[in-house]
């Protein structure tokens, strides 16, 4: 009988020691016969992660939504639009209801809180090589709680109002409190950028302050609080 090829999997993540310890525990996995995996590269950032996708070809994707000069969630759609046809599963410290949503919405197959990847990540990776999502209980919960949410209301609302992908970041940080500093330091910008994006949303939501951008925002669903 002539084994199955090991799965060809893409790292992305902008922190070298996070894949260095995924390594290992792919390390792991092999000597106890769990899973057979091959890492066909490593990127720390959107345009690495999207090169490597179309030379590679990985079967999947490990994504961080958090990288260097740029986000997870914008990786998702441009992977989309080079017709990468893999699977994308999300290793993220975000378990807020909004990020879950989020990114299974953009396209990924499932989503790991990294303080649980060592207990989930094989049966993640095992579910989605048979084709189907991966969500722990709670995250599923968390998914849901945000599906019921936005029901009744429509799932396109950013782009009614016409919301870049990063805009739709800012704005998230804006509606939890954060400062443009915070801000900037969260999505790898300067804070001029944070301060452009700022005015942008303002304009495209018909609005003059934090408070009514928050208001509308809200109102919308653009977000939830």
């Amino acid at each position: 009988m002539v084994s199955a090829p090991p799965l060809s999997v893409l790292l992305v993540d902008d922190e070298p020691q996070f894949r260095h310890g995924l390594k290992t525990l792919f390390s792991f996995y092999q000597i106890n016969h769990c899973l057979e995996l091959n890492v066909v590269g490593e990127a720390a950032s959107v345009e690495q992660a999207l090169k490597l996708a179309e030379e590679q070809h990985p079967a999947l994707i490990l994504l961080d939504l958090e990288l260097a000069g740029g986000s997870g969630m914008t990786a998702i759609q441009r992977l989309g639009h080079i017709g990468f046809r893999g699977k994308i599963l999300i290793l993220s410290g975000h378990r807020e209801d909004e990020w879950v949503f989020r990114a299974m919405q953009a396209g990924a197959s499932g989503y790991i809180v990294k303080d649980r990847l060592a207990a989930e990540l094989c049966e993640a990776i095992t579910t989605l090589t048979q084709g189907n999502v991966y969500l722990s209980p709670d995250l599923a919960t968390s998914f849901f709680r945000l599906f019921h949410f936005y029901a009744g209301r429509t799932l396109h609302a950013c782009d009614q109002v016409h919301l870049t992908d990063r805009e739709q970041e800012v704005l998230h940080w804006l509606v939890q409190g954060a400062s443009n500093d915070e801000i900037a330091s969260r999505l790898y910008i300067t804070v001029a950028t944070v301060k452009a994006h700022l005015t942008a949303i303002f304009e495209k939501l018909a609005v003059t302050s934090r408070t009514q951008a928050i208001v509308k925002a809200l109102k919308l669903g653009l977000v939830c609080a």
